[in-house]
């Protein structure tokens, strides 16, 4: 199960509707070995795409190397899609490296950078194998 802070869940679904129609994507930090989700880290989809995301790699590098210096690892990594379902692709399933990370998927495709609901769901990716699991927003991470 993920647990996500109201003001988590509405950063990544903010990001995801200013990046629409392009994919939008990002990582969530959080103290290394505690699945807590706390610093949302919006980055630039490198690809420019409204149907694929790429971490522009000296972007990513220098995140890596912040966590590291803050005994902080990546908690969750989103993404948008932004005219399918919130569900990973193929490339999302061969692309996912962090076998401890909450993949989340955010569907923009019914109301765009309008407000209105959008699909948010999280899964677990390891060794290609896709695991739906349970999103709990909570008002604050106790």
């Amino acid at each position: 199960m993920l647990t996500i802070s109201q003001a988590t869940y509405d950063a990544i679904v903010a990001h995801a509707r200013r990046d629409h129609p392009d994919e939008a994507c990002g990582i969530v930090a959080g103290p290394e070995g505690t699945d807590r989700p706390e610093r949302v880290v919006e980055m630039v989809n490198a690809a420019g795409s409204p149907t694929f995301y790429e971490f522009d790699s000296t972007e990513l590098l220098q995140l890596y190397k912040e966590m590291w210096a803050n005994d902080e690892e990546p908690v969750v990594i989103y993404h948008s899609h932004t005219a399918t379902e919130a569900y990973p692709s193929r490339t999302d399933i061969g692309l996912a490296s962090e076998p401890g990370a909450h993949y989340v998927l955010v569907s923009t495709r019914e109301h765009g950078n309008n407000d209105g609901p959008v699909e948010f769901r999280s899964y677990r990716i390891a060794d290609g194998e896709v695991t739906e699991e349970v999103v709990a927003v909570v008002p604050e991470l106790t």
